[in-house]
């Protein structure tokens, strides 16, 4: 069904006001939860809001904090998110990522106690705007939150473990690459489930290991796959090993290492922007294999959408459960 964006926006910060969050903080999460609407990725928009509703009633989250930022002497931060909805956090961890990154050339980031991030790649568009390299990738909490099967194993061990990238682009923007390490995120599947529909197939398989669309089945004991089997798999480890293994346990959801380098360092601004653009019209302009209308750029699907979205697209029942509040 179709709801105006202003719509939208106000349903979804009553939603999370009617669970302790003020104005001020409840407006900022779901600008960025909007946004992600706008830009078509409906796993990490308003319907995010009623898990954030439902964690924050249930005390895993806390509402109304303020991330702590401290930065070293050197060219590191470290980023307390309090307990509460890690959007926030990353938005303060970007922020301060990009100041440090001037002055230093480089800054690495470590974000912990953490709950939900978010559309990473609205931080990394935000740090590409400001001329910067943006790596980052999630993990950490398996315990809390196995979802996804090594490539060869049929039982989910490993969670959705997150990578993105972004970097100043040509003419048309930044160039972003934004993706879960699983074949879906998991918001897909909860989105899914909310709305009645099914899964495509190669997402996940039941608990016995075969290959399933159902999402009852992912609840019922299945995971997710791994996206493009062991290139997943192996991109999932070494975010674990990164966020845990080398960042500690996360508290929460999962803890998050962010690399943000200063492109000036290398090249101008204009050599970079035409230098890229070079390579990014020679990818649109190869012919495009059967089935396809043309060939795309990481994170200009998302440009295009936002640019061209007036209303919300959003399935009845997803709406129906932000009215009532369930």
């Amino acid at each position: 069904m179709s709801v105006p964006i202003a719509q939208a926006h106000a349903q979804a910060v009553q939603v999370l006001r009617a669970n302790g969050c003020d104005a001020k903080y409840a407006e900022a999460i779901v600008d960025h939860l909007i946004d992600a609407e706008l830009c078509g990725v409906e796993s990490h928009g308003i319907m995010r809001a009623l898990q954030y509703a439902d964690e924050l009633r249930h005390g895993y989250l806390v509402a109304n904090v303020i991330p702590n930022v401290t930065s070293g002497s050197s060219a590191t931060v470290d980023v307390d998110g309090a307990g509460g909805i890690g959007i926030l956090a990353m938005n303060a961890a970007t922020d301060a990522g990009i100041v440090v990154a001037r002055k230093h050339g480089v800054a690495a980031l470590a974000v912990r106690n953490i709950g939900h991030t978010g559309r990473l790649g609205a931080f990394a568009e935000r740090a590409a705007d400001a001329g910067c390299l943006f790596i980052a990738c999630g993990g950490g909490a398996r315990e809390r939150w196995r979802m996804v099967a090594p490539y060869g194993g049929s039982k989910a061990v490993l969670p959705t473990n997150p990578w993105c990238l972004g970097i100043p682009g040509g003419a048309q923007g930044p160039v972003v690459l934004d993706c879960a390490t699983g074949q879906v995120a998991g918001g897909w599947i909860y989105a899914a489930q909310r709305a009645g529909a099914t899964l495509t197939d190669g997402s996940i398989v039941d608990s016995s290991g075969h290959p399933s669309t159902d999402p009852a089945d992912y609840f019922n004991g299945g995971a997710i796959l791994p996206k493009g089997g062991v290139l997943g798999y192996g991109l999932a480890t070494m975010g674990e090993l990164i966020c845990d293994a080398m960042l500690g346990p996360a508290t929460l959801e999962c803890n998050t290492f962010i690399l943000m380098v200063d492109t000036g360092l290398y090249r101008a601004k204009s050599s970079l922007q035409n230098a890229a653009e070079a390579i990014l019209d020679e990818l649109r302009n190869c012919p495009p294999a059967p089935g396809f209308d043309r060939v795309e750029v990481c994170g200009e699907r998302e440009q295009i959408h936002r640019a061209q979205t007036s209303v919300l697209r959003l399935p009845a029942r997803t709406w129906e459960a932000l009215v009532t509040h369930q």
